[in-house]
């Protein structure tokens, strides 16, 4: 059985690393995107099984790469879990329309976090 392989999109070096370390302490395999950009690129060329996705970067944002994502007839299996400091009702809406599987509001739990994405890649597509 392959291991399960995570995409880590984030603009901000401490959150990639920490969440990197984390994503690997648990056996996933992980790729990391700075930016929206690097991310759009890496879903075109790898299918991820769970992407944790960060909404505000400089060029691309979260939402466009979640609907890029949700729009490949390929990548339907693919989880998207934003990680966002945007808490406010109408950007978690706005994250749900465009996808997501699930948004979590910064500063998030790891433990919570963990618990979800092991959720995911243990449900039935």
């Amino acid at each position: 059985m392959k291991r399960p392989h995570i995409l880590i999109v984030d603009d901000e070096p401490n959150i990639i690393m920490s969440l990197e370390f984390l994503m690997r302490k648990n056996g996933y395999q992980v790729s990391l995107a700075r930016n929206g950009t690097e991310a759009l690129e890496a879903v075109d060329r790898t299918p991820f099984d769970v992407i944790l996705l960060d909404i505000m970067m400089p060029d691309v944002d979260g939402y466009q790469v979640c609907q890029h994502v949700k729009a490949q007839p390929d990548r339907q299996a693919t989880k998207v879990i934003f990680l966002s400091a945007k808490s406010k009702d109408s950007d978690i809406l706005k994250g749900y329309e465009v996808g997501a599987d699930l948004y979590i509001s910064k500063p998030f739990s790891t433990r919570l976090l963990m618990e979800k994405v092991k959720e995911f890649l243990n449900s039935p597509t």
